[in-house]
């Protein structure tokens, strides 16, 4: 079952105000038509779109991708069927007919719309009025209006090509909506839920609160998009002699230091391997070997660069990291800035998003021992 959509474009929107029709003024970054035919663009149940326009407004239609642009008439219903001739020739099963103000239309309005057309010629989405309904004479209230059975019409309103088509030929003309249209023509319409976001922007005010919404539906799309990955790090180094070590980029004096293949920096290499981690791209052994004599001594600010620009070429930015060492000698805490500020000078990253920290393991294992430091770490990685 093949499905189009007719969005009819070619009214004049003067209640809106503004310098040009309504569907061509801009919100959240595209004019309103341009979001409305991003709504059916996007939907995989929808294959082609029809966008019925002013002859004067080519200016404005032709940038946007993916539609046909059809001519319109002076009377909505004059641009629906223009809309459906066009069709006509390589006509699809199914037709949703849908306002151009209405930009906020969800996927799920669409979905439910094209699934009622299984059982029934017409279907359209609207909400069942809920507040009190007034009928009123120069700006006074004259009496209430029973509200059940009442309901707020939206669109898109679908229905069988053909049957829609029929029914619109048959028409005098002058018709509020499609629905309208099909029920004189004796087509059952059924109602499916509708939703409060898909409003109608008629007047000066709708426009704040369209863009409003659209703007939020973006941030949110694009949250849900996000690619955010985590990665751990660990590494151990045991004690040996000398007079200092170095930790995180910072020479620390010391009895003793740290035995290591590079310079034994065991806050940086589990950092290393945290950012590997995050990228699924093995650890440090993978990318320098021990057994290569290149990197005997090696500083291990190389290590942590290459991991940070292997990162940045795969499409992530670092968000933030966390170390914490674990030892009972030499004590981190007078330190913890200076690594901080030199791990930041490394990697591009404020030093806001770097943490450094200490433990011991309460003189238990090698650490309580004091025969080695360890070293843990996190990072979090935001694909760009």
């Amino acid at each position: 079952m093949t499905t189009a959509a007719i969005i009819v474009a070619a009214g004049r929107g003067t209640r809106a105000g503004g310098e040009v029709p309504k569907q061509w003024r801009q919100i959240a970054g595209g004019s309103v038509a341009a979001h409305t035919v991003h709504a059916f663009r996007a939907h995989p149940e929808v294959s082609q779109i029809i966008l019925v326009i002013h002859p004067d407004d080519h200016g404005f239609a032709d940038p946007i991708e993916g539609v046909t642009l059809v001519h319109g008439g002076a009377t909505r219903d004059a641009s629906v069927f223009a809309g459906l001739q066009a069709l006509h020739s390589d006509a699809p099963d199914r037709v949703l007919i849908h306002d151009v103000a209405r930009p906020l239309v969800s996927e799920q309005v669409i979905h439910d719309v094209i699934a009622a057309l299984d059982h029934a010629p017409g279907a359209a989405p609207a909400l069942q009025v809920t507040d009190a309904l007034w009928r009123g004479t120069d700006g006074k209230v004259t009496g209430t209006q029973d509200r059940t059975g009442l309901y707020r019409a939206q669109t898109p309103q679908g229905f069988r090509f053909a049957d829609i088509l029929a029914a619109h030929s048959a028409h005098s003309g002058g018709a509020a909506d499609d629905v309208e249209v099909a029920r004189a023509a004796g087509l059952d319409v059924t109602i499916v839920d509708g939703d409060e976001q898909n409003l109608k922007i008629t007047t000066p005010g709708d426009f704040a609160r369209a863009e409003r919404l659209l703007m939020q539906r973006q941030d949110k799309n694009k949250e849900s998009r996000m690619d955010i990955r985590v990665g751990s790090g660990y590494d151990v180094h045991a004690f040996t002699d000398g007079d200092h070590v170095i930790l995180c980029g910072v020479t620390i004096p010391h009895e003793r230091k740290l035995k290591g293949h590079s310079d034994a920096d065991v806050g940086m290499h589990a950092l290393t391997d945290a950012i590997y981690g995050a990228l699924a791209d093995g650890d440090i052994g993978r990318h320098f070997p021990p057994s290569d004599p290149q990197w005997k001594g090696a500083a291990s600010d190389n290590f942590l660069r290459h991991a940070v620009a292997l990162a940045g070429e795969r499409g992530y930015r670092i968000s933030n990291v966390d170390v914490t060492l674990i030892c009972e000698q030499p004590k981190i805490g007078p330190h913890a800035l200076a690594m901080r500020e030199a791990l930041s000078d490394i990697m591009g990253l404020a030093v806001d998003r770097i943490s450094v920290k200490a433990t011991t393991s309460e003189r238990l294992g090698f650490t309580g021992r004091s025969e080695g430091i360890a070293s843990m770490a996190t990072a979090t990685l935001i694909g760009a």
